[in-house]
Protein backbone atom coordinates (compact mmCIF):
# COMPACT_ATOMS: atom_id res chain seq x y z
CA UNK A 1 0.00 0.00 0.00
CA UNK A 2 2.81 2.44 1.07
CA UNK A 3 4.53 1.89 -2.68
CA UNK A 4 1.01 2.62 -4.70
CA UNK A 5 0.76 5.85 -1.63
CA UNK A 6 4.35 6.86 -3.48
CA UNK A 7 3.80 6.55 -6.55
CA UNK A 8 0.40 8.52 -6.48
CA UNK A 9 2.53 11.38 -4.76
CA UNK A 10 5.27 11.56 -7.44
CA UNK A 11 2.37 11.40 -10.29
CA UNK A 12 0.71 14.68 -8.23
CA UNK A 13 4.16 16.08 -7.98
CA UNK A 14 5.11 15.28 -11.57
CA UNK A 15 1.99 16.89 -12.76
CA UNK A 16 2.18 20.09 -10.43
CA UNK A 17 5.70 20.41 -12.04
CA UNK A 18 4.23 20.22 -15.25
CA UNK A 19 0.96 22.44 -15.07
CA UNK A 20 3.70 25.33 -13.48
CA UNK A 21 6.12 25.60 -16.19
CA UNK A 22 6.30 28.35 -17.87
CA UNK A 23 5.52 28.36 -21.72
CA UNK A 24 6.06 31.37 -24.19
CA UNK A 25 2.89 32.00 -25.79
CA UNK A 26 4.65 34.72 -27.61
CA UNK A 27 4.10 33.76 -32.10
CA UNK A 28 6.30 36.53 -32.90
CA UNK A 29 8.10 35.92 -36.17
CA UNK A 30 11.95 36.51 -36.55
CA UNK A 31 12.49 36.34 -40.24
CA UNK A 32 15.23 38.70 -41.43
CA UNK A 33 16.89 38.60 -37.47
CA UNK A 34 19.81 37.03 -36.81
CA UNK A 35 20.46 34.73 -33.70
CA UNK A 36 23.82 33.13 -32.22
CA UNK A 37 22.72 30.62 -29.66
CA UNK A 38 26.31 28.94 -27.55
CA UNK A 39 25.68 25.43 -27.06
CA UNK A 40 23.35 24.96 -29.56
CA UNK A 41 24.48 21.27 -30.38
CA UNK A 42 22.14 19.52 -27.52
CA UNK A 43 19.39 19.94 -24.65
CA UNK A 44 18.16 23.52 -23.88
CA UNK A 45 20.32 24.91 -26.46
CA UNK A 46 19.12 22.58 -29.16
CA UNK A 47 15.12 23.04 -28.74
CA UNK A 48 16.22 27.36 -28.24
CA UNK A 49 17.57 26.84 -31.85
CA UNK A 50 15.06 25.44 -33.33
CA UNK A 51 12.21 27.24 -32.26
CA UNK A 52 13.76 30.60 -33.23
CA UNK A 53 14.59 28.59 -36.68
CA UNK A 54 11.08 27.82 -36.74
CA UNK A 55 10.49 31.99 -36.48
CA UNK A 56 12.16 31.90 -39.54
CA UNK A 57 15.37 33.40 -37.87
CA UNK A 58 18.80 33.18 -39.51
CA UNK A 59 20.37 30.98 -36.25
CA UNK A 60 23.92 30.42 -36.29
CA UNK A 61 24.68 27.36 -33.85
CA UNK A 62 28.06 27.99 -31.63
CA UNK A 63 29.52 24.77 -30.38
CA UNK A 64 32.56 22.97 -30.00
CA UNK A 65 32.11 20.06 -31.23
CA UNK A 66 31.80 20.13 -34.69
CA UNK A 67 30.47 16.47 -35.83
CA UNK A 68 27.39 16.96 -33.18
CA UNK A 69 27.28 20.72 -34.30
CA UNK A 70 26.60 20.10 -38.01
CA UNK A 71 24.42 17.14 -36.79
CA UNK A 72 21.64 19.46 -34.95
CA UNK A 73 22.11 22.05 -37.88
CA UNK A 74 20.62 19.01 -40.29
CA UNK A 75 18.34 18.44 -37.73
CA UNK A 76 17.25 21.39 -36.83
CA UNK A 77 16.67 22.58 -41.04
CA UNK A 78 14.86 19.27 -41.58
CA UNK A 79 12.46 20.10 -38.82
CA UNK A 80 11.69 23.56 -39.36
CA UNK A 81 12.08 23.63 -43.22
CA UNK A 82 14.17 27.31 -42.65
CA UNK A 83 17.58 26.24 -44.73
CA UNK A 84 19.35 29.50 -42.89
CA UNK A 85 20.52 27.82 -39.45
CA UNK A 86 24.78 27.46 -39.81
CA UNK A 87 27.02 25.70 -37.62
CA UNK A 88 30.34 27.41 -36.64
CA UNK A 89 32.68 26.33 -34.08
CA UNK A 90 33.52 27.63 -30.93
CA UNK A 91 35.17 26.69 -27.64
CA UNK A 92 34.65 29.02 -24.86
CA UNK A 93 37.17 27.03 -23.09
CA UNK A 94 39.62 29.32 -25.34
CA UNK A 95 39.71 32.98 -25.71
CA UNK A 96 41.95 32.64 -29.05
CA UNK A 97 38.55 30.62 -30.51
CA UNK A 98 36.19 33.12 -28.76
CA UNK A 99 38.29 35.92 -30.58
CA UNK A 100 37.92 33.99 -33.93
CA UNK A 101 34.59 33.36 -33.65
CA UNK A 102 33.58 37.09 -32.68
CA UNK A 103 35.34 38.60 -35.94
CA UNK A 104 33.68 35.87 -37.91
CA UNK A 105 30.55 37.42 -36.93
CA UNK A 106 31.37 40.44 -36.79
CA UNK A 107 33.48 40.78 -40.66
CA UNK A 108 30.21 38.10 -42.10
CA UNK A 109 27.24 39.09 -40.72
CA UNK A 110 25.50 42.39 -41.08
CA UNK A 111 23.87 42.47 -37.90
CA UNK A 112 23.04 40.48 -34.57
CA UNK A 113 19.70 40.44 -33.08
CA UNK A 114 19.96 38.38 -30.39
CA UNK A 115 23.15 36.73 -28.29
CA UNK A 116 21.85 33.50 -26.07
CA UNK A 117 24.77 32.70 -23.92
CA UNK A 118 23.19 28.85 -23.12
CA UNK A 119 26.87 27.05 -23.12
CA UNK A 120 27.62 25.67 -19.56
CA UNK A 121 29.22 23.15 -17.74
CA UNK A 122 28.35 21.91 -14.15
CA UNK A 123 32.59 21.22 -12.92
CA UNK A 124 35.68 20.15 -13.66
CA UNK A 125 37.67 20.33 -10.53
CA UNK A 126 41.05 21.79 -10.86
CA UNK A 127 41.36 21.33 -14.43
CA UNK A 128 42.92 24.36 -16.52
CA UNK A 129 42.43 25.87 -19.57
CA UNK A 130 45.24 26.64 -22.05
CA UNK A 131 44.57 30.15 -21.04
CA UNK A 132 45.31 29.24 -17.28
CA UNK A 133 42.18 29.62 -16.05
CA UNK A 134 39.94 27.14 -14.32
CA UNK A 135 38.05 25.03 -17.01
CA UNK A 136 34.36 25.70 -15.38
CA UNK A 137 34.34 29.16 -14.72
CA UNK A 138 36.06 29.89 -18.40
CA UNK A 139 32.98 28.34 -19.93
CA UNK A 140 30.45 29.54 -17.59
CA UNK A 141 31.38 33.04 -17.18
CA UNK A 142 34.95 34.42 -18.75
CA UNK A 143 34.62 32.99 -21.99
CA UNK A 144 30.63 34.69 -22.46
CA UNK A 145 31.91 37.14 -20.82
CA UNK A 146 34.51 37.85 -23.92
CA UNK A 147 32.16 36.49 -26.67
CA UNK A 148 29.60 39.57 -25.21
CA UNK A 149 31.91 42.65 -24.92
CA UNK A 150 33.46 41.95 -28.68
CA UNK A 151 30.09 41.38 -30.42
CA UNK A 152 28.51 44.68 -28.62
CA UNK A 153 29.34 46.54 -31.42
CA UNK A 154 26.87 44.53 -33.36
CA UNK A 155 24.71 44.64 -31.57
CA UNK A 156 24.37 48.44 -30.58
CA UNK A 157 24.32 48.98 -34.71
CA UNK A 158 21.36 46.17 -34.23
CA UNK A 159 19.23 47.78 -31.75
CA UNK A 160 16.93 46.90 -31.12
CA UNK A 161 18.63 43.45 -29.87
CA UNK A 162 18.81 41.22 -27.30
CA UNK A 163 21.27 39.73 -24.35
CA UNK A 164 20.08 36.05 -22.57
CA UNK A 165 22.36 34.56 -20.18
CA UNK A 166 21.10 31.12 -18.94
CA UNK A 167 22.39 31.43 -15.39
CA UNK A 168 20.65 29.41 -12.64
CA UNK A 169 18.49 29.74 -9.25
CA UNK A 170 21.99 27.48 -8.14
CA UNK A 171 23.36 30.99 -8.10
CA UNK A 172 21.46 32.20 -4.67
CA UNK A 173 24.47 29.71 -3.02
CA UNK A 174 26.95 31.31 -4.79
CA UNK A 175 29.77 33.79 -3.66
CA UNK A 176 33.16 34.33 -5.10
CA UNK A 177 36.35 36.13 -4.20
CA UNK A 178 37.39 39.05 -6.61
CA UNK A 179 41.03 38.31 -6.03
CA UNK A 180 40.63 34.19 -6.70
CA UNK A 181 38.16 34.34 -9.56
CA UNK A 182 40.80 32.78 -11.69
CA UNK A 183 41.56 30.14 -9.28
CA UNK A 184 45.23 30.74 -7.68
CA UNK A 185 44.46 30.26 -4.19
CA UNK A 186 42.39 26.79 -4.97
CA UNK A 187 44.03 23.45 -4.73
CA UNK A 188 42.79 19.81 -5.04
CA UNK A 189 41.93 19.81 -1.58
CA UNK A 190 40.03 23.20 -1.89
CA UNK A 191 38.28 23.37 -4.66
CA UNK A 192 34.47 22.22 -5.16
CA UNK A 193 32.96 22.15 -8.52
CA UNK A 194 29.68 22.58 -7.42
CA UNK A 195 30.70 25.98 -5.25
CA UNK A 196 32.48 27.07 -8.44
CA UNK A 197 29.21 26.31 -10.70
CA UNK A 198 27.13 28.43 -8.43
CA UNK A 199 30.10 31.24 -8.33
CA UNK A 200 29.52 30.98 -12.82
CA UNK A 201 26.37 31.37 -12.14
CA UNK A 202 25.94 34.40 -9.75
CA UNK A 203 28.36 35.82 -12.05
CA UNK A 204 26.21 35.09 -15.24
CA UNK A 205 23.47 37.39 -13.31
CA UNK A 206 26.08 39.66 -12.27
CA UNK A 207 27.35 40.53 -15.86
CA UNK A 208 23.73 40.75 -17.07
CA UNK A 209 23.09 43.72 -14.18
CA UNK A 210 26.03 45.09 -15.06
CA UNK A 211 25.35 44.75 -18.77
CA UNK A 212 22.29 46.60 -18.14
CA UNK A 213 23.99 49.88 -16.95
CA UNK A 214 26.07 49.98 -19.80
CA UNK A 215 23.50 49.46 -22.30
CA UNK A 216 21.26 52.25 -21.01
CA UNK A 217 19.79 53.99 -24.04
CA UNK A 218 21.45 51.60 -26.69
CA UNK A 219 18.51 49.33 -27.76
CA UNK A 220 20.35 47.39 -26.96
CA UNK A 221 18.84 45.06 -23.13
CA UNK A 222 20.28 42.07 -21.21
CA UNK A 223 18.02 39.59 -19.25
CA UNK A 224 19.20 36.65 -17.37
CA UNK A 225 17.17 33.18 -15.95
CA UNK A 226 16.67 30.29 -14.74
CA UNK A 227 15.43 27.71 -17.05
CA UNK A 228 14.43 24.91 -13.94
CA UNK A 229 15.69 21.78 -13.30
CA UNK A 230 16.10 20.03 -16.76
CA UNK A 231 17.34 16.59 -18.05
CA UNK A 232 19.90 17.43 -19.72
CA UNK A 233 23.69 16.27 -20.20
CA UNK A 234 24.75 18.50 -16.81
CA UNK A 235 22.47 16.57 -14.27
CA UNK A 236 24.24 13.20 -15.38
CA UNK A 237 27.40 14.91 -14.42
CA UNK A 238 26.38 15.77 -10.77
CA UNK A 239 27.74 12.96 -8.71
CA UNK A 240 24.80 12.95 -6.24
CA UNK A 241 21.81 12.86 -9.06
CA UNK A 242 23.61 10.08 -11.24
CA UNK A 243 22.92 7.28 -8.21
CA UNK A 244 18.93 8.44 -8.40
CA UNK A 245 18.97 9.68 -12.13
CA UNK A 246 15.44 7.63 -12.79
CA UNK A 247 14.30 9.50 -10.05
CA UNK A 248 15.50 13.18 -10.96
CA UNK A 249 14.11 12.40 -14.00
CA UNK A 250 10.67 12.43 -13.64
CA UNK A 251 10.85 15.62 -11.52
CA UNK A 252 13.06 17.16 -14.61
CA UNK A 253 11.72 19.63 -17.44
CA UNK A 254 12.32 18.21 -20.79
CA UNK A 255 14.73 19.90 -23.12
CA UNK A 256 11.93 21.44 -25.04
CA UNK A 257 10.29 22.93 -21.61
CA UNK A 258 13.17 24.26 -20.34
CA UNK A 259 13.67 26.39 -23.09
CA UNK A 260 10.94 28.05 -22.93
CA UNK A 261 11.87 30.98 -21.02
CA UNK A 262 14.82 31.57 -23.00
CA UNK A 263 12.64 31.57 -26.02
CA UNK A 264 10.27 33.85 -23.99
CA UNK A 265 12.93 36.26 -23.00
CA UNK A 266 14.09 36.37 -27.25
CA UNK A 267 11.21 37.19 -28.36
CA UNK A 268 8.09 38.22 -26.71
CA UNK A 269 7.61 42.10 -28.05
CA UNK A 270 6.34 42.66 -23.98
CA UNK A 271 10.33 42.42 -23.23
CA UNK A 272 11.52 44.52 -26.03
CA UNK A 273 12.01 47.54 -23.37
CA UNK A 274 12.76 44.72 -20.19
CA UNK A 275 16.70 44.76 -19.09
CA UNK A 276 18.51 43.81 -16.07
CA UNK A 277 16.00 41.39 -15.10
CA UNK A 278 15.68 37.61 -13.72
CA UNK A 279 13.08 35.01 -15.17
CA UNK A 280 11.87 31.95 -14.12
CA UNK A 281 9.12 29.69 -16.02
CA UNK A 282 8.30 32.75 -18.27
CA UNK A 283 7.96 35.33 -15.38
CA UNK A 284 10.53 37.62 -13.78
CA UNK A 285 11.62 36.14 -10.14
CA UNK A 286 13.32 37.56 -7.60
CA UNK A 287 17.62 36.38 -7.56
CA UNK A 288 19.73 36.74 -4.82
CA UNK A 289 20.86 39.58 -2.71
CA UNK A 290 24.16 39.40 -4.22
CA UNK A 291 22.97 39.35 -7.45
CA UNK A 292 21.51 42.29 -7.11
CA UNK A 293 25.00 43.87 -5.57
CA UNK A 294 25.81 47.18 -8.26
CA UNK A 295 28.74 47.73 -7.07
CA UNK A 296 29.80 43.82 -6.76
CA UNK A 297 28.81 43.87 -10.58
CA UNK A 298 30.71 46.37 -11.93
CA UNK A 299 33.93 45.42 -9.69
CA UNK A 300 33.38 41.94 -11.27
CA UNK A 301 32.61 43.38 -14.50
CA UNK A 302 36.20 44.99 -14.22
CA UNK A 303 38.07 41.84 -12.60
CA UNK A 304 36.74 40.22 -16.01
CA UNK A 305 38.21 42.72 -18.50
CA UNK A 306 41.65 42.37 -17.04
CA UNK A 307 41.48 38.41 -16.80
CA UNK A 308 40.86 38.21 -20.44
CA UNK A 309 42.41 40.96 -21.48
CA UNK A 310 39.48 43.10 -23.36
CA UNK A 311 41.44 46.55 -22.63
Amino acid sequence: MWFLYLLFLIFLSWVYIKLTSGICKSGQHLVGKVVIVTGANSGIGFETAKNLAERGARVILACRDERRGVTAKDQIITATGNPDVHYLHLDLACFKSVRRFAMNINTTQERLDILINNAAIYGSTLIKTEDGLLLGMQVNHFGPFLLTCLLLPKLKSSAPSRIINVASMGHHQGCFDLNNLNGEKETDKTVNVRKMYYASKLCNILMTVELDRRLKGTGVTANSLHPGCVDTGIITTIPVVKHVLFIVRVFCKNPWEGAQTTVHLAVAPELAATSGRYFQDCCEAKPSRTAQDLELARELWEVSEKIVQIK
